[in-house]
């Protein structure tokens, strides 16, 4: 990280509250544990899962089970804070955006009513987690696509169901600062990835579900895969450390107050080639296998990220394939404990 970047522990007591809606998720999770590991004392993590069910439970953190889609939770959730991120969303892979579009725009409630709580509580700073389904869908129509920059979500073209989710989230976090000086913070997650996450059940995303496949035909001898759509979409993957990271960056930069901003890599690789680079991780070689009426999304989405290199003179830089040799090792051990009747509860969520 660049010395000038201001961060919670350069800005912040380590007494001072802060609140994490969807702390049992994968990036909350992950973000719960950085800032504790950054010698935070305060932390309040939320999440509407039982506890036992949360990707990574933290020692020393306040965890509260509450759904925040209710307006008199968000109130409970944020007392006493000083700053709040929200990371809580229905959502999950391609498979799960497309099948259940109405959950998905339902988490517009927990933004609205978190936002207005926090404003109510006197938060000096809210960070939402958009995301670049927001982006205009026609700019996304060829596997060699043209990288996206944060002006490319207009004209309003979103993913149906959670792209315009977020995109209405961001205007309401963009109000909030205009009109009543809550200083909110807007990152566009471009396909986070690694250990703690979904890896099966219908919400994980592609390098979790491929990854649990080619473990799968390891382990069952059937020796192929299933590919949904043609494998030629391409993505950029940015690992989990690289957007923890980014998340605590941005909202203490007060250039970015209620400024969307790329939070993602550059690097892109298509799927055929991701699975390639898993196989080699693996050391093995399967038969593919494309189905092609299978959700696939887009045909191509990638991460301009000359905005975040002008203003925090950084950019997520983790390689794909440092991240997803981690990734791989912690599915592999998940799935040799579910196998052994261990619990696995970051794989059980429905």
């Amino acid at each position: 990280m660049t010395t000038q970047n201001p961060t919670a522990k350069s800005m912040r007591n380590p007494d001072d509250l802060i609140v994490i809606a969807g702390a049992g998720g994968f990036i909350g999770g992950a973000l719960t544990r950085y800032f504790h590991d950054q010698g935070f004392t305060n932390i309040r993590a939320i999440d509407k899962k039982p506890v036992y069910k949360w990707y990574q439970r933290v020692p020393g953190v306040e965890s509260l089970c509450l759904d925040l889609s209710d307006r008199e939770n968000c109130h409970r959730a944020v007392e006493g804070a000083v700053e709040v991120y929200n990371l809580a969303a229905d959502m999950g892979g391609m498979g799960f955006i497309e099948h259940f579009r109405v959950e998905c725009l339902r988490s517009i409630l927990i933004n609205t009513h978190l936002l207005e709580a926090a404003y109510e509580a006197g938060v000096d700073r809210y960070f939402f987690s958009s995301s670049a389904c927001a982006y205009n869908i026609t700019l996304q129509q060829d596997p060699n696509v043209r990288a996206l920059k944060e002006s490319d979500a207009y004209p309003a073209m979103a993913e149906r169901g959670y792209g315009w989710e977020k995109l209405m989230s961001e205007i309401f976090c963009q109000e909030y600062w205009a009109e009543r000086k809550l200083k909110t913070f807007i990152a566009r997650f471009h396909n986070v990835y690694g250990p703690y996450g979904t890896w099966d059940g219908g919400r994980e995303k592609a390098p979790a579900a491929l990854t649990r496949k080619v473990i799968e035909a390891q382990e069952s001898g059937d020796m192929s895969i299933d590919i949904w759509g043609d494998g030629t979409q391409t993505r950029s993957f940015m690992y989990i450390d690289d957007c923890v990271k980014g998340i605590d960056m941005i909202t203490h930069c007060d250039e970015l107050v209620a400024t969307p901003i790329n939070l993602g890599s550059s690097e892109l690789i298509s799927i055929n080639d991701l699975v390639s680079l898993i196989e080699g991780i693996a050391g093995v070689k399967l038969d593919r296998t494309y189905k092609l009426d299978a959700p696939r999304g887009v045909a191509g989405r990638n991460s301009d990220n000359s905005f975040i290199e002008q203003v925090l003179g950084w950019e997520p830089s983790t390689p794909l394939r440092t991240g997803m040799g981690q990734t791989y090792t912690w599915i592999k051990q998940q799935y040799a404990d579910r196998a052994a009747g261990l619990p696995t509860p970051a794989a059980e969520e429905k």
